[in-house]
């Protein structure tokens, strides 16, 4: 059996579908073009991730507006001045602010998939957000008649109503986006806030059998967002043994651009549970070199090394373009790494016999 390898989810948009979307918000475009601009986008991307010869593809995100809010496009109960995220290079990502309750999904994830399966003749991922980062929108001072209590609540049932909706949808991976789990940490380093968000996560993951846990997954990273990140200060060993405790079968770990690869892995190593598939990162989305195959191997038998190969898989570090005004990446050099990943991946697996 190959060596599993499977994307993150996002690649940089076109620039006709930038233009349609901001066009669209200033009300210059009408909801039909801007639906013909990303049936359009989707069809493309979904074409070129399959000539890269990835065995699992996505649609790419092109008709999600950010990795992290999509459920709430077209809420009528938000406000816009949330929790504001700075990143290394001073740019911020503001998140909006729940202003009334009850808490609804305005979209759930598993409408995308409607759109590409039409053109997809691969089996496809969906990317959802984790409920722990969209936990974020309650406000600090409480709301009138709505408590956080029941905020948890509400948005329990419907995080779960999101991941069901890919699964039905069939989704042959579903991934929680958990960018949020190295970040907490930096908030607070008393990992209090972590393990909130951790037994947040875990209480929609219960509501799962262990079947269906088979095909969810989450993933990690210092967040990436136009060449910048996060929380790539805070160490791995303040996060991973929090992060396996969450009730997933498969984890996708940014590790291309850590700067000491091997000490991460035997954190790994020491923290992850026994049926717990790791798939490493093997290329960097911020760096503007494409990795080679070579590269891409080279780094697979060096995980290797400190995870059993039958529970070895591969992925990018992030995803391409989580928002999607990020263009900092060509969707020539996303496409130029994904297919370096899976021709390294296979080459790894010729080397290890697997």
């Amino acid at each position: 059996m190959p060596i599993p390898t499977e994307p993150v989810g996002s690649v940089p948009r076109p620039a006709y579908l930038l233009d349609a979307m901001r066009s669209a918000a200033e009300g210059r475009t009408d909801a039909a073009a801007l639906d013909a601009a990303y049936d359009r986008a989707v069809r493309e991307t979904i074409a070129a991730f399959e000539a890269t010869g990835s065995p699992i593809i996505t649609d790419g995100e092109q008709s999600k507006s950010s990795f992290a809010t999509y459920p709430l496009h077209g809420a009528r109960n938000l406000a816009p001045d949330g929790v504001v995220i700075p990143f290394a290079d001073g740019h911020t990502r503001q998140l909006p602010r729940l202003a009334e309750g009850p808490f609804k999904y305005a979209v759930y994830a598993g409408s995308y998939l409607a759109r590409a399966r039409k053109y997809a003749t691969r089996p496809l991922k969906q990317a959802v957000i984790a409920p722990s980062a969209l936990s974020l929108l309650y406000p600090q001072d409480g709301l009138r008649d709505y408590s956080r209590e029941q905020f948890i609540q509400d948005l329990i049932a419907e995080a779960t109503a999101d991941i069901r909706s890919c699964l039905d949808a069939g989704a042959v991976s579903v991934q929680l986006d958990f960018t949020e789990g190295r970040l907490a940490v930096k908030l607070d380093p008393s990992r209090g806030l972590l393990r909130q968000f951790v037994d947040l996560n875990n209480a929609v993951l219960s509501r799962f059998s262990a079947a269906e846990r088979q095909r969810i997954g989450v993933h990690t990273c210092p967040g990436g967002d136009r060449d910048s990140t996060h929380s790539a200060d805070v160490d791995y060993a303040s996060l991973l043994p929090d992060l396996f405790r969450l009730e997933a079968t498969n984890f996708f770990i940014q590790l291309a651009s850590e700067p000491d690869r091997p000490r991460v892995l035997a954190l790994i190593r020491e923290h992850a549970r026994p049926l717990q598939r790791i798939f490493v990162g093997v290329t960097d989305p911020i760096a503007p070199r494409v990795e080679t195959p070579e590269d891409v191997a080279e780094r697979v038998v060096e995980a290797a090394q400190f995870i059993p190969v039958e529970r070895l898989g591969t992925t990018d570090d992030c995803g391409f373009s989580p928002f999607a005004d990020d263009e900092s990446t060509a969707r020539e050099i996303a496409f130029g790494k994904i297919a370096a990943r899976v021709a390294g991946t296979a080459l790894a697996g010729a080397r290890l016999g697997f």
